[in-house]
């Protein structure tokens, strides 16, 4: 995901399968996602903003939530109980809850949201689910995605709003089961309610309604990246079953051999660690990938043993006098965790190790890109519209093969 600041590595999304792609269905309106914000809580925190209406499922009213005023939710053996200003209601095992003045927001978690919550008792945790109009719904992904942006990345923006609606309706009903139609996180999409939206990400999703992208007649299975390195990975490097035509490795560079990602601040960097920070890593993420963590201690060396097509880690041994493990190259970016970090920024990427002996005492990572290299790579993206690409352009490069739909 792109950020000014800060980002976060697509490692959960690493390990999606990607399913069967629907048809184009002509819709009248834009449909309405349940898009799962809080999922298994102790409690839910509702309010603390505009005033709201709680509505049980089973008996129709339970009571209003003033203005400023903070309520909580907890459950029991499968019944909510809500404490509103000192008062406890016990309304069933659902409620809606809506704002009480059109165009209002509701507050869960201390975000706000636009549409309606529904709050359900999973045995003795609460499930938040946002039920929102899929516009409204990217307003708030694409402000998160794509960060605060200048006017020349419009068409940036735009190309993400496009991908964004696929990812949506491909994707929505994949959790019917749970109860909603998609993760406010990196499983699906990054989601956190109004407070990212920006008036460029709005004007990007308002000039692009309707529009997903599609292959013979089918919406697609769109992925995204923040930082590709240069090139762009085959779908079926990353996610099994992505043998896709238009998920094939693309050429990042510019006509002078640069590439249009290189403005990322992530489109090279360094990691490192010491023997004993190696060790102390590996005792804590190789249980993690299957393997016992007694193999930190005796470790001996870390090698690749192979690599993709587009040069990306497809196989790394971690071996020690205790025995070894082999990983594929999304779970290496897991089990090679830097400090303060959720996994190392790609698969693409060199080993440097320093020793004394047969001992390891320093393991330096030198790696390009940032995230699974799928799709649209959104600083490729950035790049490509300073120059004037239109986001059609963009999609086009990323995506081969594909066409621009509109579906409402």
């Amino acid at each position: 995901m792109l950020r000014r600041v800060s980002g976060a590595a697509l490692l959960v999304a690493a390990c999606a399968r990607p399913e069967g792609v629907p048809g184009v269905t002509p819709l009248s309106r834009a449909p309405d996602l349940r898009v799962g914000i809080g999922l298994g809580d102790p409690s839910v925190s509702i309010g603390g903003g505009d005033r709201l209406a709680v509505v049980s499922s089973a008996s129709g009213w339970v009571a209003e939530i003033p203005a400023g005023e903070t309520a909580t939710a907890s459950a029991e053996t499968g019944q909510l109980m809500l404490r509103i200003a000192g008062t406890p209601f016990a309304p069933g095992s659902e409620v809606t809850i809506a704002p009480a003045a059109t165009g209002a927001s509701v507050r869960v978690n201390g975000r706000d949201y636009r549409g309606t919550f529904l709050l359900r008792a999973v045995q003795n945790r609460v499930d938040a689910i946002n039920v929102v109009d899929l516009e409204e719904y990217l307003l708030g992904v694409v402000g998160a995605e794509m960060g605060l942006r200048a006017e020349g990345d419009s068409a940036a923006l735009e190309a993400q709003a496009v991908v964004s609606r696929t990812v949506a309706l491909q994707r929505a009903g994949q959790w019917r089961g749970r109860g909603y139609d998609l993760a406010a996180t990196v499983a699906d999409q990054i989601y956190p309610g109004k407070g990212q939206e920006n008036e460029l990400a709005r004007r990007a999703v308002e000039s692009t309604r309707g529009q997903v992208l599609t292959y013979q007649g089918q919406v697609i299975d769109a992925f995204f990246h923040s930082t590709c390195g240069g090139r762009t990975a085959n779908g079926a490097e990353v996610f099994a079953g992505a043998e896709r035509p238009y998920l094939r490795s693309v050429s990042d560079l510019d006509p002078a051999g640069r590439a249009w990602c290189a403005i990322s601040p992530r489109y090279r960097w360094r990691e490192t660690w010491s023997g004993e920070d190696l060790a102390r890593a590996l005792r804590q993420t190789l249980p993690l990938a299957g393997a016992p963590a007694s193999l930190a201690n005796t470790l001996q060396d870390v090698e690749v043993l192979d690599r993709t097509a587009t040069g990306r880690v497809a196989r790394l041994l971690i071996r020690s006098r205790d025995g070894s493990v082999t990983l594929t190259g999304p779970a290496a970016r897991g089990v090679l965790k830097p400090v303060d970090s959720p996994g190392l920024r790609s698969a693409d990427f060199t080993i440097q190790i320093g020793r004394e002996g047969e001992r390891i005492t320093r393991l330096t990572i030198d790696g390009a890109g940032s995230g699974h290299g799928v799709g649209l790579c959104q600083w490729g993206a950035v790049g490509r519209s300073r120059a004037g690409f239109s986001y059609n352009e963009i999609l086009s490069a990323y995506f081969p093969g594909t066409e621009l739909t509109r579906t409402y």
